[in-house]
């Protein structure tokens, strides 16, 4: 009890004063004990004096009787740094103490993150198209480093050097190909059944309900069944890296690989893109495979065809080289879902948020790169006669 009376007669009332040493120039003087449950002067007086003339350009803090504070000086503090930074004023914090300052930082809408602005700070539109720019062309600087990195650890790897755990690409190949078979199954049945429907609209004009086989096996093997399985596995799998590789930055787990001297690049991406490069094509080839089936299921059951002669007539519309085009689509994306997962993981923020923006930017990275990809392949192919 003696304690507590000493304390409460021992404590400073907060004290804010006012100075001019120049004209342009207001220093403010804080002394006394500052806490949120202790009756603090008003920003309002502050303010009054950043209006008052001459006008203010400056201001700095002078903390030589600063006794304690806790959470109720900051808040006071950031009301000040906002009006400071709504009229343009210059702020000197060096007369803060350090624990202050950093906190001020963190507390700063830099440090936010994206989408979060103080209330009517809005950029012009040349600054927001600068601010673009310059965030694209260091989001392809850093693409083009990371695919560098993938490249040297792959060709460590085909030269017996490369530094990674096979349990790890043992269980991912696991992950990335036997647990992925139940929703490629579904997905690719489903496919195969609307491009059947699709066609027989067309087809039953003509009496061809026939060449229903031809048009899912073709679209199926060719182009389709890669594409549903590369936009599956980026959902699925390019997501889950994603996550998993922001989760470590997140806990500092990657610097800490790295301080022991093992490449992150060998070590976490190698085994996640070979796991994709085995099992995309084979992915690829089941998915074809239920695709057909879904095409022979309304064909068999809607359109009056014998199953030996959709079987009949599948087997005369398909070749070889539809056949591999569809694995070296499969192959690409596969290269492409776990180079979008891994570089998004890499690339994550160390914050909480900034985990499931990681996992939303590898899938729309990977589906787009899908999709470019497959314009590319088809358009060669058209120009090579494949």
């Amino acid at each position: 009890m003696r304690e507590e009376e000493s304390s409460i007669k021992t404590s400073k009332p907060a004290f804010l004063s006012s100075s001019r040493p120049e004209a342009d120039l207001l220093r403010l003087g804080i002394s006394g004990d500052w806490r949120a449950d202790g009756k603090l002067p008003s920003v309002e007086e502050v303010q009054q004096i950043l209006s008052s003339k001459p006008p203010v350009t400056r201001v700095m803090f002078d903390v030589t009787g600063l006794g304690e504070w806790d959470s109720g000086f900051l808040v006071f503090l950031a009301k000040i740094l906002d009006a400071c930074h709504r009229r343009g004023n210059r702020v000197d914090q060096s007369g803060l103490p350090e624990g202050v300052r950093k906190l001020l930082d963190l507390a700063s809408p830099q440090n936010q993150r994206k989408g979060v602005t103080r209330e009517g700070a809005r950029s012009s539109f040349l600054v927001r198209v600068a601010d673009a720019t310059l965030n694209m062309i260091t989001g392809i600087r850093e693409m083009l480093a990371f695919l560098g990195e993938a490249t040297v650890a792959f060709l460590q790897m085909l030269r017996g050097n490369a530094r990674f755990r096979r349990t790890d690409l043992i269980t991912t190949i696991q992950e990335t190909g036997a647990q992925a078979l139940p929703i490629v199954s579904l997905i690719s049945v489903l496919v195969g059944i609307i491009l059947a429907f699709v066609a027989a609209i067309q087809l039953k004009l003509f009496g061809a309900q026939i060449y229903v086989a031809n048009v899912v096996g073709i679209g199926m093997v060719r182009v389709m069944g890669a594409v549903m399985t590369g936009i599956i596995m980026a959902g699925r799998t390019g997501a889950a890296f994603a996550a998993q590789l922001g989760t470590m930055q997140v806990n500092e787990e990657i610097d800490a690989l790295e301080t022991l001297g093992f490449s992150a690049a060998e070590f976490l991406v190698l085994p996640r893109m070979l796991a994709l490069m085995l099992m995309m094509p084979l992915l690829c080839i089941y998915s074809d495979f239920m695709g057909v089936l879904g095409g022979m299921i309304v064909g068999v059951g809607m359109l009056d065809i014998g199953i030996v002669e959709y079987y009949q007539q599948t087997k005369a519309a398909l070749n070889l080289t539809h056949f591999w085009v569809g694995l070296f689509h499969s192959f690409v994306f596969g290269v492409l879902v776990a180079i979008s997962g891994c570089m998004r993981g890499m690339q994550c923020e160390r914050s909480a948020s900034a985990v499931g923006d990681a996992a939303t930017s590898a899938v729309v990275t990977s589906i787009v790169s899908i999709v470019v990809a497959t314009a590319i392949i088809t358009f060669s192919c058209q120009v090579l006669g494949i």
